[in-house]
């Protein structure tokens, strides 16, 4: 499948997990990729994972802390120049924190919304012109089924979640009619790097039979990264083109 050949994509988040896989993804069906993160180490594995699939001369990766106003300015401005413009941008990164909400310290508060919502923002903010000068550009955001069912000791990131949502409507409308597509992936039940240290990101005495629905309803378990990464590759190629405005949740039934 060559659906992106031609396509030029920035996508956040590409040391590890779902970012990773979607950098893959996209590679393998042709698109020229410059990915960033704050994971130097996690860059390097996926350089090396995109150099043994023979893709790695399309792919360009940099460090970047997406809640950095200045930094985030000068990577995606730097990527848009190597690219010659931009196709799809996916705002893949973010972080997860937890805990108990009596306890959770205004810090760390700011900086899950700095990082989750603010960075979506300050991402897209910087990447707008170049997506509007393609006439078809396409924006892919990461929210998650904590946006719109409840996940206890995670306040701070759901509200995140939802935030990025509530974005992503208000700029697929608003650039509507500049051919700009905007949509949400929502995954829950999903193997990533945020998942799996989930029990380090809980407070020890947390109480586990609030979470009532773990396990997906199909399958055997969590889905691998790759199964997101094939539903963002379709948002955003030709295949999505009447999907804007809304969200897809990606979690096997675990919220049916």
């Amino acid at each position: 499948m060559d659906r992106f050949t031609g396509r030029r994509v920035l996508v956040t988040g590409g040391a590890s997990g779902i970012g990773r896989a979607t950098v893959l993804r996209l590679l393998a069906e042709g698109a020229t990729v410059v990915t960033a993160d704050v994971a130097a180490d996690g860059l390097e594995e996926t350089a090396e994972l995109a150099g043994r699939a023979g893709t790695g001369e399309r792919l360009t990766t940099g460090e970047l802390d997406i809640a950095d106003e200045q930094a985030v300015g000068a990577v995606v401005g730097d990527a848009i120049d190597r690219l010659g413009g931009l196709d799809v941008l996916v705002n893949a990164a973010g972080m997860l924190r937890g805990g108990h909400t009596h306890e959770f310290s205004l810090e760390l508060w700011n900086r899950i919304l700095a990082v989750n919502a603010t960075g979506t923002f300050l991402v897209t903010r910087a990447a707008l012109p170049a997506l509007l000068d393609s006439g078809h550009g396409v924006i892919v955001n990461f929210s998650s089924t904590s946006a719109s069912f409840a996940h206890p000791f995670l306040a701070a990131y759901s509200a995140s979640k939802g935030a990025v949502e509530a974005f992503t409507h208000a700029i697929a409308l608003e650039y509507s009619r500049q051919g700009l597509r905007a949509v949400s992936v929502k995954p829950g039940s999903v193997s990533s790097g945020i998942t799996n240290h989930f029990t380090e990101f809980v407070p020890q005495d947390v109480d586990w039979s609030l979470f009532t629905k773990l396990l997906p309803a199909i399958g055997e378990g969590f889905a691998e990264p790759e199964t997101v990464a094939g539903v963002v590759a379709m948002l955003a190629s030709e295949d999505g083109k009447f999907i804007t405005g809304t969200e897809i949740r990606i979690d096997g039934g675990t919220h049916a």
